[in-house]
């Protein structure tokens, strides 16, 4: 079934469509909001109130973009105020190098996994968001630009310094041939 005939299926009230429609977009929003927040608790209010979110803005769904995209503007915007009303953000230290990242050899891929998603937190807001959706979700740099709601060249800035910042705090990996 393709997307509009889901969706307005939805719309008007059909609920096998409706919590397909949700449960497909549970999980791509609960890892936004993962990696936007940075540990499963909030990551799952955020998660929470997105689909709830989903679910009351459905009506005014205007099939301008792929309801993915749609979906994880109101993922990034929700785990964004989230972390505004928590005051969980982490300020970015220009100083901060890979020092907190884990060293080792042999490294174990949980390890990799638990630096990887840290580095990811301690990027600004922006720049974290877009690496989120390039890298985690597959979204082109259009798609991004709609989700982010900002200009095409400004996406790929921020995903030009994310992209640098997380190769300088993770370059012992890349030193150890762990990563390409």
């Amino acid at each position: 079934m393709a997307d509009g005939d889901r969706i307005r299926l939805a719309r008007e009230g059909d609920r096998e469509a409706l919590v397909r429609l949700l449960r497909e977009l549970e999980g791509p929003v609960y890892r936004t909001a993962f990696y936007m927040l940075g540990n499963e608790h909030d990551a799952l209010d955020a998660a929470q109130e997105a689909l709830l979110s989903i679910y009351r803005n459905l009506p005014g769904y205007r099939f301008e973009a792929k309801v993915e995209t749609w979906a994880q503007r109101i993922a990034v915007h929700t785990s964004i105020d989230l972390m505004r009303k928590r005051k969980k953000t982490l300020p970015f230290d220009e100083s901060w190098d890979s020092g907190g990242i884990r060293r080792g050899s042999p490294v174990e891929w949980s390890g990799v996994s638990h630096d990887i998603r840290e580095a990811i937190r301690r990027l600004p807001e922006l720049q974290r968001t877009a690496v989120v959706l390039r890298y985690l979700h597959d979204f082109t740099y259009q798609e991004i630009a709609e989700t982010m709601e900002m200009p095409l060249n400004t996406v790929r800035s921020h995903l030009y310094r994310g992209r640098k910042k997380l190769r300088l705090w993770l370059s012992d990996y890349q030193k150890g041939g762990v990563f390409p």
